[in-house]
């Protein structure tokens, strides 16, 4: 099962809105086929593993981290592969948390006669695909805010100058994040004072959708997000926007998208239609503080570094949540840290009501 995760990693970031998923074919202790789903619309993992497997799946043991699906979407039931192949016996990660599936596949395997064992590393599997889990029973994205700030805690120093709080290797973790991600989210003031990329910088072959949030599209004619040959990007703004700025981007091949507000909670449901799965949050304090309100932040990735800048007036990685005192203050759970090069990982999940 393990190496069944291994797989379906190789496709981190490129699956939404489907899960990731590796399987592998076992004939007398012996791995004769293995697979794992490349994204959308492509085949599922069983079949790349059975078409390898070959004749060798006769009787074979398969492995597979996600229940096999037991409907006709845009591919046809991977159960009727795996009963086809003359499977003996499927080790399940886990049930598939999708109405369509959700236990239906495991039921129709074993109706066929095959032997089927589910909950194997069930606990990793469910990590492996959280952002999938919680895109089916919350119907929005997995968010995920990332900052990195000094031991005094500061994104920046009073000019706002902010490159760079982190060592390397923190940097290269950002980047190889945002390779797993189907969307990066910025606001106005980062594009206009730091002028990111928000690309996996060569970590990998897939870059995020770059997306700012923009009321008026005060924003600098350019910016290494127009240059959308790297990587798409859409602007979400408001009413209130200056059409020529509109039209500017636009001629840039920038996707400019109008809401009644400008609210993450919108852009999130926005992105969400759009299939996104995962949605890294790398904004400033003010945006960052409005995800959070809005209940579209889930999971955090903070970053120490080992440094102080101080100053009354530098902005620190989240602004003005509304709590007057420490019983307000809310909790992450299963937190854990990385040492990354000098500086400290924390990560963390927000304790959020069920229904933000």
């Amino acid at each position: 099962m393990q190496r069944c995760l291994e797989l379906a990693r190789l496709a981190a970031g490129q699956t939404a809105p489907n899960p990731m998923v590796g399987c592998v074919v076992l004939q007398q202790g012996l791995v004769v086929g293995e697979g794992f789903h490349p994204q959308a619309g492509q085949p599922h993992a069983e079949v790349f593993a059975l078409a390898q497997a070959g004749a060798r799946a006769q009787d074979a043991t398969l492995y597979v981290n996600l229940e096999p699906c037991n409907h006709t979407g845009r591919t046809p039931p991977c159960t009727e592969a795996v009963i086809r192949a003359g499977v003996r016996r499927v080790c399940v990660g886990m049930v598939d948390p999708d109405p369509r599936v959700s236990g239906s596949g495991i039921q129709r395997l074993r109706q066929a006669g095959l032997e089927v064992i589910v909950g194997v590393e069930e606990e990793a599997c469910r990590q492996l695909n959280e952002a999938f889990v919680q895109r089916i029973t919350r119907q929005r994205p997995l968010g995920l805010l990332k900052y990195a700030m000094t031991l005094d805690g500061k994104i920046a120093a009073v000019s706002g100058h902010s490159a760079w709080v982190t060592g390397p290797t923190a940097r290269a973790a950002v980047h190889q994040l945002r390779a797993t991600c189907d969307a990066v989210v910025v606001g106005g003031n980062t594009v206009r004072h730091d002028n990111p990329r928000l690309t996996s910088h060569g970590h990998s072959p897939h870059n995020p959708l770059r997306v700012v949030m923009s009321r008026r599209l005060e924003l600098p004619p350019e910016a290494n997000l127009w240059r959308t040959e790297d990587a798409p990007t859409t602007v979400f703004t408001g009413p209130d926007a200056d059409p020529a700025h509109r039209q500017a981007l636009a001629t840039r091949g920038v996707d400019v998208v109008t809401l009644p507000a400008l609210a993450p909670r919108l852009v999130t449901e926005h992105l969400y239609q759009r299939g996104c799965a995962t949605v890294l949050w790398e904004c400033g304090g003010f945006l960052a503080a409005q995800a959070i309100r809005d209940g579209v932040i889930d999971k955090l990735w903070a970053f120490v570094a080992p440094k102080l800048i101080g100053g009354v007036a530098a902005p620190s990685p989240i602004g003005d949540l509304g709590l007057q005192n420490m019983g307000q203050a809310l909790a992450l759970k299963r937190t854990s840290w990385r040492l990354l090069g000098d500086d400290l990982l924390l990560e963390g999940y927000l304790d959020l009501p069920a229904d933000s």
